[in-house]
C-alpha cells in the first residue's frame, strides 16, 4: 500500500489530503478563523455544578461554556487531594463553581454542543504520550509482539528514573531504538515543566498549552513508514515542514516534495471533486448499487441499495456481492466525511448465515485502517449493524456548508399545493376577524402561478364566501413556503 498526503495552503485555511493507493481516504481542514481545540490546555474557571448531571460547565475563554464530566476529573483537582472512584463520585466533592481547573479539551464544540474537557492532561510527542496524572507504562495495543512490548516498556522505565508521570507508547514507536524514544521522553518531561509553569501564571480563562498546527499534527500522527510521499504547495510551510521533520523525524526528510506546479495540487488525485461527493447524500458503488447516508443530530444512517446492479447469477448473490462492496465504500465515506457517534447500517437482507458472517467480517477488516476507535456489533434481529465511531472534530458536511435556508435543514419543504391550501385558511381567517375592502396575497413565483391557474375555481368561490377582492403580487426574494396576506 502506498500512503501520500498532500498539503494545499492559502492565508485562510489548510487542507491536508490522505491518498491511499491512490484513492483520497481522508481529509483535515483548518481554517485559519476557526482553529480546532482539541489537545490544547486551558486555565478554566468553573461557572456551574449540575448534580443531576454529574457535571460541571466550565468557561475557558470560547464563546459557549465548556462540558466537563465527572468521569473525565482527575484525583487531584486545582492542587486539592481528592479520593474519588470515577464517575460514581458526586460532582459537588469534586468542584464548586468559581473553582480554577487546569482542563484539555478531548472533543471540539460540535453544533450547538459546547468542548468537552478533561482533566486528565496528556501530552503526546512522536513515540509516546505523557500522562502527569498516573504512573503506569502502556503500550499501543497495535504493537502485538510480546518482545517487542516488553522492551519498549524497559526503555520507558529506564529513561523515566524517579520522574513522576506516566508514558503510553504509541504505535510509532514499534522497532524504534533505545535513543529516540529516550529523547522523545525527556522532551515531554521538559515541555510538562514549562506547561505547569505558565499554569501558575496564566489567568483565568486563558490557554496553557496549545497542539501543533494541523500540517505537523497529521505527521506527528501517522506512522512513518506508511508514507511514501509528502507534497506541500507552500514554500514557507514546506520550510517550516523540513524543519520539523529534520528535529524529530529525520526518516521522513527524503519523502519531503516542494510541489510547484500550476496545476492545483489537490488535482493530483481529483481531491476537490471527490470532497464534493463526500457531500451529497448517495455514494454510487462500481457495481451499480448505492449507498445513502443520512447524517443527523442523533446518529447516522447508511442504507444499502442494489440499484442498477442486477447480478450474474441469482438473487442472494446479487445481495451477498453488493453488501461487501458496501462495507469497504462505507468505511472510506465513515474516514472522508468524518462521521461519528452512533451508526446504523442496513445492508440488504440476506438469508444465508455464511454470507452475513462474511460481510460483517469485511466490515471489521476494512475498518481497521481507520485511526478513530471504533466498535461494530453483530447483526441485528432487524438487519441492522450498530456501530459507534469517537468522533473529536466536526464532520465534513458541518465544516463545510450550513443549513439550508429555505428548508432549514429538514431536506424538503412544502409543496406549492400545500401553500395555496395555507393562504386560503389565513384569508379565511383574516377576513373574519377585519375588516377591510380587499386583501393582498404576497408569495413566490410558484405559488401564485398556481392560484391563479390550477386553483382560479377555489380562489373564486372564496372571493364570493368572503365578499371580497383577493389580489396578488410576486415576490421574487420569498421562497416556496413564504407568504403574507395584507389587509387594503
Amino acid at each position: 500500500m502506498t500512503l501520500e498526503l498532500l498539503v494545499n495552503v492559502t492565508p485562510q485555511e489548510t487542507r491536508v489530503a490522505v491518498v491511499e493507493n491512490g484513492v483520497l481516504q481522508e481529509v483535515f481542514i483548518e481554517r485559519a478563523r476557526r482553529r480546532g481545540l482539541v489537545g490544547n490546555i486551558y486555565k478554566g474557571v468553573v461557572r456551574r455544578v449540575l448534580p443531576g448531571m454529574q457535571a460541571a460547565f466550565v468557561d475557558i475563554g470560547l464563546e459557549r461554556a465548556a462540558f466537563l464530566h465527572a468521569s473525565d476529573i482527575a484525583v487531584s483537582v486545582d492542587d486539592e487531594k481528592i479520593e474519588h472512584s470515577g464517575s460514581g463520585d458526586n460532582i459537588t466533592r469534586l468542584l464548586h463553581e468559581g473553582q480554577q481547573v487546569l482542563v484539555q479539551v478531548i472533543k471540539d464544540p460540535l453544533g450547538t454542543k459546547g468542548a468537552r474537557l478533561t482533566t486528565h492532561i496528556t501530552v503526546p510527542s512522536r513515540y509516546l504520550v505523557f500522562m502527569p496524572e498516573v504512573n503506569n507504562v502502556g503500550v499501543s495495543q497495535r504493537i502485538e509482539e510480546e518482545a517487542e512490548r516488553q522492551r519498549l516498556r524497559d526503555i520507558v522505565v529506564a529513561a523515566r528514573g524517579d520522574g513522576s508521570g506516566g508514558f503510553i507508547l504509541r504505535t510509532a514507536a514499534e522497532g524504534v531504538g533505545e535513543e529516540a524514544i529516550a529523547s522523545d521522553l525527556h522532551f515531554l518531561q521538559r515541555l510538562w515543566a514549562s506547561i505547569q509553569e505558565r499554569a501558575t501564571r496564566a489567568g483565568p480563562g486563558e490557554v496553557v498549552h496549545e497542539d501543533l498546527p494541523l500540517v505537523l499534527r497529521v505527521l506527528r500522527d501517522l506512522s512513518d513508514t506508511e508514507v511514501e510521499k509528502l507534497r506541500i504547495d507552500s514554500r514557507e510551510t514546506f520550510q517550516r515542514i523540513e524543519d520539523f521533520v529534520c528535529r524529530f523525524t529525520p526518516e521522513l526528510v527524503d519523502k519531503l516534495e516542494y510541489y510547484p506546479g500550476e496545476r492545483p495540487i489537490f488535482d493530483l488525485y481529483s481531491v476537490d471533486d471527490e470532497i464534493q461527493k463526500a457531500l451529497e447524500r448517495k455514494v454510487q458503488l462500481k457495481s451499480g448499487g448505492h449507498l445513502v447516508i443520512d447524517q443527523t443530530e442523533a446518529m447516522t444512517t447508511i442504507d444499502v441499495n442494489t440499484g442498477a446492479y442486477v447480478g450474474h447469477r441469482n438473487l442472494e448473490e446479487t445481495i451477498f456481492k453488493t453488501n461487501l462492496e458496501a462495507a469497504q465504500a462505507m468505511v472510506r465515506q465513515l474516514r472522508l466525511r468524518n462521521l461519528g457517534g452512533i451508526i446504523i447500517v442496513d445492508f440488504i437482507d440476506m438469508q444465508n448465515e455464511e454470507h452475513k458472517r462474511q460481510v460483517l467480517r469485511a466490515l471489521e477488516k476494512h475498518i481497521e485502517r481507520d485511526n478513530a476507535n471504533c466498535h461494530i456489533s453483530e447483526i441485528s434481529s432487524l438487519g441492522l449493524v450498530q456501530m459507534t465511531r469517537k468522533r473529536t472534530r466536526e464532520s465534513l458536511e458541518h465544516i463545510l456548508c450550513s443549513s439550508c435556508p429555505t428548508c432549514a435543514g429538514r431536506g424538503s419543504v412544502k409543496t406549492a399545493e400545500t401553500v395555496c391550501y395555507e393562504i386560503f385558511r389565513e384569508i379565511l381567517r383574516e377576513a373574519r376577524q377585519f375588516d377591510s375592502q380587499q386583501l393582498l396575497v404576497l408569495a413566490s413565483q410558484e405559488v401564485v402561478d398556481l392560484l391563479l391557474d390550477e386553483e382560479s375555481t377555489s380562489l373564486a368561490e372564496l372571493e364570493a364566501f368572503i365578499d371580497k377582492p383577493i389580489k396578488f403580487q410576486v415576490e421574487a426574494l420569498y421562497t416556496q413556503e413564504q407568504f403574507d396576506v395584507v389587509l387594503l
